[in-house]
């Protein structure tokens, strides 16, 4: 078992609650993950039924990944795939790095508070649906881990973090240890006349004579050591995924391999949560029948087959990010531990030099001896590996202090990849990998960095357009809505403005408050369809063109008029609704006028709110010649009207005048007293305050008498 240190949490009682519920389930492979402090990140804390580098690519998983443990915390539900193909539908990603025939069940951790996941997985064999028995049993299961962790942060524990790296059950979590006599007599007990044993981490645990024949080697060169490491001619990726896929799957697998000369030999896996019994013989001779799996992975390159699918999964990973944080988040979060690297500094080329754009592993007044070098600076390799095109690796600070004596001084460690990032040969800028002690980089892995370079400088590049456009628009949008509201006497006004979650965050959705003279003001509300740069453009000319006509005195119906000529002049393909009112004091009145939006909401003093039943007009932009029907209301003293656009109410599957309703009920029991604390309720209550797939935007007026 390897050791965390001091883990959070009592690990012995920990890991054999862990241990009997992958027993209770009959799981070949368990997993449990525990939550960061700050619930962004799964930590794998223990593994059981597979070696930990099996496990490399989902040590750690943000809790924003599409993964089947992220799916159960994020939304507090089991996930349950049954079958491979379930798995490619559901969960591309996943299956990109685990194409192995299996079931997996993945649930939440929940006791007080949500403290991570458990993740169960199944040969292919076992049924390919869950009995409601078997959801009960995994559900207590997990309340029964929650509990343990619950009972030791009570003695004065603290908190799991998780973070370090897991620890590892022994061999089929509790079965019989896997020393060479006893492996030998498993075994036995499998195949008759067997040949050789792997425990579950590939490493040769028994060896027969005849196996020894055939491979070419005395068993005391080849106990403890791993088949494509101690025989050169099993070197080879297709040879390691088939051990791989037999401890994943737990299903028998074979294939066949040259010993050179010329000896063809079939290899036949039979694995079991104990091991993996092998039975060698020479092609055309008759093995024992077994069911194969029909499809064999190939090689793309010569690298350790773990590793090719790592890259697999990482770059699937690449290919979902967004903005530049979020690639150096990934590179922090799943290319560092991949690789063993302690340090990441990630660069961008700007203007002569290196702009340091994310770090870990470094102290602040390192980082900022490095921020800014220019990119033919002597004092690292970073601009001449970025000019050149080819990477630099350094496996000891001999080798760098040689070259460049002061740049092991400066951070300290011990051993640096240097990777440039290059697009169509345009250099992006530089990923530096560094480690606190001397590190090797055999060839395959300095071919695998190499490969991983140029995914990462493709979602660095895309990630940084995102950003520029995104600050663009947000820069746009902000300055188009209005930064404050006027004070205007007998009147109390807050309004919030929120942007959809996905896109680029921002939108076309619009508020104002006018002040037209001593005698009356004007509200203004609207959507612009869609939420990119083109929505914000036009926002702020439908703004503009409402407040050029309100300004001057003219009523509802004709201001919604005037601005939706503007818009068919225009010509643009955008709709816009919008809702107008002009609240006049003299007369103790408000005029209302429509197009396509949404009624206020209307709350009198001693009643409940209720949506203002008035007529809307078109969506502006549509019709150069549509009419606006304006509905009057009286204006007393308590009125308190609240303006919204659609993304405040839809929801999939809930009707408009139910979403409408359900509003009008939280405004009814609002407390009034403080308007912000009103508005920031009703968005809460709304259900705004995750993901949002269009914007929002709401404004509350109150009428507190002349």
């Amino acid at each position: 078992m390897s050791d965390t240190g001091d883990p959070a949490v009592d690990g012995d009682g920990l890991d054999a609650a862990f241990a009997e519920t992958v027993r209770r389930t009959g799981a070949a492979v368990g997993a449990l993950y525990l939550l960061s402090p700050d619930e962004q990140v799964l930590s794998l804390e223990v593994l059981s039924g597979a070696p930990a580098e099996l496990a490399e690519p989902w040590v750690r998983v943000p809790v924003a990944a599409p993964a089947p443990v992220a799916d159960a915390v994020r939304e507090e539900r089991m996930v349950w795939v049954g079958s491979q193909s379930e798995m490619a539908r559901s969960y591309p990603r996943t299956a990109m790095a685990l194409p192995y025939p299996l079931a997996l069940a993945a649930a939440p951790v929940t006791g007080v508070r949500r403290w991570g996941a458990l993740l169960l997985l199944w040969p292919a064999t076992r049924p390919p649906y869950m009995t409601g028995r078997e959801q009960g049993n995994i559900a207590s299961s997990c309340r029964r881990l929650a509990r343990v962790i619950e009972e030791a942060v009570e003695r004065g524990g603290p908190p799991p973090a998780g973070g370090g790296p897991p620890r590892v059950l022994p061999d089929g979590a509790g079965h019989r240890a896997a020393g060479p006599a006893m492996a030998a007599a498993d075994f036995a007990e499998r195949l008759p006349g067997g040949s050789c044993a792997l425990d579950l981490a590939g490493r040769f645990t028994y060896l027969s004579s005849g196996a020894c024949t055939l491979l070419g080697r005395e068993a005391d060169r080849l106990l403890g050591t791993l088949p494509w490491q101690s025989l050169r001619w099993l070197d080879d990726p297709t040879y390691e995924d088939r051990y791989r896929a037999a401890v994943l799957s737990r299903a028998p697998v074979s294939f066949t391999a040259c010993r050179p000369p010329g000896q063809w030999l079939e290899f036949h896996l039979y694995p079991d949560d104990s091991g993996i019994s092998v039975r060698i013989v020479p092609c055309g001779a008759q093995p024992p029948p077994v069911s194969a799996p029909s499809q064999v992975a190939s090689a793309a390159v010569p690298s350790r087959v773990g590793q090719l699918y790592q890259l697999t999964h990482l770059a699937a990973a690449l290919t979902e990010v967004v903005g530049v944080q979020d690639v150096i988040d990934l590179v922090a979060d799943q290319i560092m531990p991949a690789f063993g690297a302690q340090g990441l500094v990630l660069s961008t080329a700007d203007a002569g030099r290196l702009r340091i754009t994310g770090y870990r592993g470094y102290s602040p007044q390192t980082v900022e001896r490095l921020d800014g070098l220019p990119l033919d600076t002597r004092l690292t390799p970073a601009g001449r590996a970025l000019d050149s095109g080819i990477p630099a690796f350094f496996s000891h600070p001999e080798e760098m202090r040689r070259i460049y004596p002061e740049a092991p001084q400066i951070s300290g460690k011990q051993a640096w990849a240097f990777l440039p990032l290059i697009i169509s040969g345009r250099p992006v800028g530089i990923c530096v990998l560094s480690y606190d002690d001397p590190h090797d980089f055999p060839a395959a892995e300095r071919a695998v960095l190499t490969s991983l370079a140029g995914l990462v400088a493709q979602a660095l590049d895309r990630a940084r357009l995102y950003d520029t456009k995104h600050d663009l628009a947000h820069a746009l949008q902000q300055a188009l809505l209005p930064r404050t509201l006027p004070a205007i006497g007998g009147l109390r006004v807050a309004a919030r403005y929120l942007p959809a979650t996905r896109g680029m965050d921002i939108g076309g959705d619009f508020y104002d408050l006018i002040r037209l003279d001593d005698t009356a003001a004007a509200a203004v509300i609207g959507d612009v369809q869609g939420h990119n740069v083109a929505a914000a453009a036009l926002m702020g000319q439908v703004r503009m063109g409402v407040h050029a006509h309100a300004t001057l005195g003219t009523p509802p119906d004709r201001v919604l008029a005037g601005t939706n000529r503007l818009l068919t002049d225009l010509g643009l393909d955008l709709f816009t609704s919008s809702l107008y009112a002009c609240i006049d004091f003299a007369g103790r009145r408000i005029a209302l006028a429509s197009a396509g939006h949404p009624p206020p909401l209307l709350r009198l003093p001693g009643h409940p709110a209720r949506p203002v039943d008035m007529p809307p007009g078109p969506l502006l932009g549509i019709d150069p010649d549509a009419e606006f029907p304006v509905t009057e209301i009286p204006l007393v003293p308590g009125l308190m009207l609240a303006f919204y656009t659609d993304g405040l109410i839809e929801t999939p599957g809930v009707d408009l005048e139910d979403a409408m309703n359900q509003l009008a009920a939280e405004l009814s029991r609002a407390d009034d007293r403080d308007l912000d604390a009103l508005v920031d309720t009703l968005l809460r209550t709304s259900g705004t305050a995750g993901k949002r797939t269009d914007d929002v935007a709401l404004m509350v007026i109150q009428y507190t008498g002349p």
